[in-house]
């Protein structure tokens, strides 16, 4: 090569600030129902064709799109532009409709709408959202699943044979201890098909072992509770029993949903929080007419004397005790006795 040819090469290496500026790196998503993205391809290059045909830089397995369906152009300034080419179903962005030849600028969050595609544009100079926390179950113990269910059975166990005749047959022993199973079992495969679709996996083992913990936690609650209110003569005690259930409930709720939405623990916790005070109040509604709201001022049955810490009362004072009763029993007697001599009349 001679000295000619080699004046007019242009040098290998080009100043920085005399190349043009490189476009940033760029995806087109494909979004489903739930906002996230199924299908996400990368842009390699200007103008974006995209439509159903091969020769596409954006293919799409959709009958509604035509072959080659939209462009999308950048603009020196950085400004996409989405145009539609001849199709029948043409676009949309936002309420806008497009036709086959309309233009537009594509907005904020490039979402946009081709046919019955909802499909985004993100480039890397758009704002990443924040990241998400991974909740992570730390709890690997591999037998305290097996216990909880184990507690679970030996509760119900208990009740059932407290409630039978000691000849009873084994099935009689079979619903009580099969249904709660089968129950906590199905309980526990919904939670997890709703973890499935909104978090795509199926924590089952998590939910079943949330779930057991509540219901071990209820069943130990039910036979501790009237064990104290007699040892200690705190009859009023039992009002824990009957608000436990209700207040159970909606932690259990609250806390699987926190594994299925954990992006709205908020607005989920205020929803369970409403409810359950709905809850509460239509049952104390319904308990008006009774002498009690929630849990009686007895204890229908006495465990074994042995356990009483509290001191005896002499019998004074019950009698004492039971003068009011006595003036609501009179008054009651006359309301029924006036009744009655209506009827006659």
């Amino acid at each position: 090569m001679d000295d000619s040819q080699s004046e007019v090469m242009p040098p290998m290496d080009a100043p920085a600030d005399l190349a043009p500026a490189a476009a940033p790196a760029a995806v087109v998503e494909l979004l489903g129902r739930d906002g996230r993205a199924t299908l996400v391809q990368r842009v390699i290059g200007w103008p974006v064709r995209i439509g159903r045909s091969p020769a596409c830089d954006i293919v799409l397995d959709d009958g509604h799109l035509a072959p080659e369906h939209a462009e999308l152009h950048r603009d020196t300034n950085g400004t996409v532009r989405l145009k539609l080419l001849p199709s029948r179903n043409g676009g949309q962005l936002g309420r806008q409709r497009l036709a086959a030849g309309d233009e537009a600028v594509l907005p904020a969050g490039g979402v946009f709408q081709l046919a019955g595609c909802s499909l985004r544009l993100r480039t890397a100079a758009d704002p990443l959202p924040a990241e998400h926390l991974l909740i992570v179950d730390k709890t690997r113990h591999w037998a305290l699943v097996p216990l909880l269910l184990l507690s679970m059975l030996f509760f119900q166990w208990v009740d059932r044979w407290s409630a039978v005749d000691p000849d009873a047959r084994w099935v009689d022993y079979a619903s009580p201890l099969l249904a709660p199973l089968a129950m906590v079992l199905g309980w526990a495969g919904l939670w997890s098909l709703a973890s499935q679709l909104f978090q795509h996996r199926f924590p089952f083992t998590t939910h079943l072992r949330r779930a057991l913990v509540v219901i071990v936690a209820l069943q130990a609650l039910e036979w501790g509770l009237p064990l104290i209110a007699y040892s200690l003569s705190w009859p009023r005690l039992m009002v824990v029993e009957s608000l436990g259930t209700s207040v159970a409930g909606a932690l259990l709720v609250a806390w699987h949903a926190r594994l299925v939405w954990p992006g709205a623990r908020r607005i989920v916790g205020g929803g369970i929080a409403v409810l359950l005070l709905l809850a509460l109040g239509l049952q104390a509604g319904n308990r008006q007419e009774q002498q009690y709201v929630f849990g009686p001022p007895y204890l229908a049955t006495l465990p074994p004397p042995v356990l009483r810490l509290a001191s005896p009362k002499p019998p004074e004072t019950l009698i004492e005790s039971l003068k009011p009763l006595k003036a609501e029993l009179a008054r009651q007697a006359r309301k029924d006795n006036e009744g009655a001599g209506d009827d006659e009349e």
